[in-house]
C-alpha cells in the first residue's frame, strides 16, 4: 500500500497558520498541493493519489486528506499539472462514425471516465478518405499538446495513423471489433459474438429466407458482424443467399433504401438482420411505406441497442453493445496508463455484446 507517514523533520502546517497568513494580507490564501501535503503530514504524491482517486492510499490517510481539501476548498491547478506532464489536459475523441448516436453515447462514457480528474474532452470528426488525414491529426495533437486521443471505428483501424501517433509520442486508445494492438491501447468489442447470437435467434424462430444489411466495407465491424452472422446461420444448416445480402452505410437512409430493395424482390425475405440500429429503423420505414407490418410481414433485428431501439413500435430486438461503458473504459485506460498520479486502470479492457429480445422478431407466417 503506497502510503506516507508524517516526517518528524517537517512540522505539520496547522490550519491556523494558513488562516493567519491569509488574514494578514487581507485576502484568502490559495493553497497549493504542497500546503495540503504539509497539513496532512504526507507527501505531495500521496495527495495527488487521493485527488485523482487512486486506490493506493489507506482509507484513514485518504479521509484525513479529503477533510483538509474540503475544509479549504482546494482545487488542483490544471496548468501546473499540464506542465508536469509536458502536455495539456485535453483528450481528443477522433471519429469518422456516420452514426451520431454512437458519438453521443461514447462521449457520455468518456466524460464519466474523466469525472473527478482535471481532463477535458474535445471532439474531432475526421474524413478517413482525406489525403491529408494523418498530417491533420498529428498537427492537432502537437498544436494543442493533447494528453492523448481515443479512436473509434473505423479510424481506430488505421495502422498507418497509429504509427504516426507513436512517432510523435501521442498516447492513444483504440476501440475496435477485434484486438489490433497491445492490451493497454485497446478496447475490444467482440462484434462477431453478438452477430452470431442474432443469427441463432432468427433461425430458431423458423426463418429460412434471411437477409443481412451490412455496414461500409471500410469498417472492420461490418466484416465481423457479417462473419458472425454467417457462422450462426451455419449452425442451423443455413446461409445468406446472394440476393439477400445488401450493403448499407450504417445510416437510416441506407437502411431504408436496402429495405425497399429487399421487399421488391420476387421472393422477399421474412427476416432482416441490420448491421446497426440506424439501418434497422430505416428498414422499419420501408416496411411501413410498403403497407406491411413488423414483425407480421418482416422480422427485424438490429445491432447496438441504441436509445431508438425502445422508442419505436414494436420495440426492436437487437444486439446490445455497451457503447457508454466502452467510452468510460477508454478514458480510464488512457489516463491511468500515462498519468502516474492518476487512477488505477480499469479491471477489463474488452466488452461483450449480448442479444436483447423484444417484439420486432417473430416466427414467419405460414
Amino acid at each position: 500500500m503506497a502510503d506516507d507517514k508524517p516526517d518528524p523533520a517537517k512540522p505539520e502546517m496547522s490550519r491556523g497558520d494558513t488562516v493567519s497568513a491569509g488574514a494578514a494580507n487581507g485576502r484568502r490564501v490559495k493553497l497549493t498541493i504542497t500546503d495540503i501535503a504539509k497539513m496532512a503530514g504526507v507527501s505531495k504524491k500521496t495527495v495527488s493519489r487521493v485527488i485523482n482517486h487512486s486506490g493506493l492510499v489507506r482509507d484513514e490517510t485518504r479521509e484525513r486528506i479529503m477533510k483538509i481539501v474540503e475544509e479549504h476548498g482546494y482545487q488542483p491547478d490544471p496548468q501546473a499539472r499540464a506542465l508536469a506532464l509536458r502536455r495539456s489536459t485535453l483528450i481528443a475523441l477522433i471519429s469518422n462514425q456516420p452514426n451520431p448516436q454512437y458519438i453521443v453515447d461514447i462521449q457520455g462514457g468518456i466524460l464519466t471516465g474523466m469525472a473527478g480528474t482535471p481532463y477535458q474532452l474535445v471532439i474531432r470528426p475526421c474524413d478517413r478518405s482525406s489525403p491529408t488525414l494523418h498530417d491533420d491529426i498529428c498537427d492537432i495533437v502537437q498544436h494543442q499538446k493533447l494528453f492523448g486521443v481515443i479512436l473509434t471505428p473505423s479510424i481506430s483501424e488505421d495502422d498507418e495513423l497509429i504509427g504516426r501517433l507513436r512517432q510523435i509520442g501521442c498516447p492513444y486508445v483504440r476501440i475496435a471489433a477485434v484486438s489490433l494492438d497491445t492490451p493497454e491501447n485497446m478496447i475490444e468489442t467482440h462484434d462477431y459474438v453478438g452477430a452470431a447470437e442474432a443469427a441463432r435467434h432468427i433461425a430458431s424462430l423458423g426463418h429460412t429466407r434471411i437477409a443481412h444489411i451490412h455496414g461500409p466495407d471500410t469498417f472492420l465491424s461490418a466484416a465481423e458482424r457479417l462473419r458472425g452472422f454467417r457462422v450462426g446461420l451455419a449452425e442451423y444448416g443455413m446461409k445468406i443467399e446472394p440476393q439477400y445480402l445488401m450493403k448499407g452505410g450504417y445510416t437510416f437512409e441506407s437502411g431504408m433504401e436496402c429495405g425497399k430493395q429487399l421487399l421488391a424482390l420476387d421472393v422477399p425475405p421474412t427476416a432482416v438482420f441490420a448491421g446497426n440500429d440506424e439501418m434497422a429503423v430505416g428498414v422499419y420505414q420501408a416496411v411501413r411505406q410498403a403497407g406491411l407490418r413488423v414483425p407480421d410481414d418482416l422480422s427485424i433485428v438490429g445491432f447496438d441497442d441504441s436509445p431508438i431501439a425502445t422508442r419505436i413500435w414494436p420495440k426492436l430486438t437487437t444486439v446490445r453493445l455497451p457503447i457508454v461503458q466502452m467510452g468510460r473504459i477508454a478514458a480510464e485506460l488512457l489516463i491511468s496508463n500515462h498519468d502516474r498520479m492518476a487512477m488505477q486502470p480499469p479491471a477489463a479492457t474488452s466488452v461483450m455484446p449480448s442479444l436483447v429480445v423484444r417484439e420486432s422478431a417473430a416466427a414467419p407466417r405460414a
